[in-house]
């Protein structure tokens, strides 16, 4: 809460345990599949738990060189998202002056940060969209009248259904529109 007629919902960006764990595994990965290919180049073992000593370079020792290349840039790239907090953001809804502003952040930039605005008269509902099975999905979103339909949660792990009826139900009244459910 930012004042009384301010709500304000926090968006969790990419700085997660699960994200960190994947940053970890891969950067281990692409650096152990690199030092297993300047080993078989060199023909020294740079690798503490395993010997690399009869991998011939060619063409093995260069696959894993190709192998732990990819890697290490992917786990740059994990390590980068983490840092940045790429899609962090926040949902404030202000009713002293009617309007709705959607924040998030993005990659460094020119656009690294998003920031909409809406006022109370542009939104027609707030929709609830649920789908169960393998792979659930709770979102809500903010339609407008335009047709626009905007995503108000984030993509972490699915939030249990009662807390994402009792958030619908919350910002339907505060916001005095409609709640729609697909």
């Amino acid at each position: 809460m930012v004042d009384e007629s301010t709500f304000r919902s926090y968006i969790v960006g990419s700085r997660r345990i699960s994200n960190v764990s994947w940053a970890i595994i891969v950067s281990l990965g692409g650096l152990g599949f690199f030092l297993t290919g300047l080993s078989s180049y060199f023909n020294v073992n740079l690798l503490i738990f395993s010997d690399s000593s009869n991998i011939t370079f060619l063409p093995q020792g260069i696959v894993l060189l190709f192998y732990g290349t990819v890697g290490s840039i992917l786990g740059i790239f994990l390590w980068l998202t983490v840092w940045w907090d790429i899609g962090f953001g926040y949902n404030e809804y202000n009713q002293a002056l009617n309007e709705v502003i959607l924040y998030r952040q993005g990659f460094p930039g020119k656009n690294r940060e998003l920031k909409l605005k809406f006022i109370f008269s542009e939104i027609k509902s707030i929709k609830m969209k649920i789908e169960e099975g393998l792979n659930p999905k709770r979102q809500l979103f903010l339609c407008l009248k335009d047709s626009r339909e905007i995503p108000l949660t984030g993509v972490d792990r699915p939030t249990s259904l009662t807390k994402i009826e009792q958030e619908a139900v919350k910002l339907a009244q505060y916001l005095n529109v409609y709640l729609e459910t697909n």
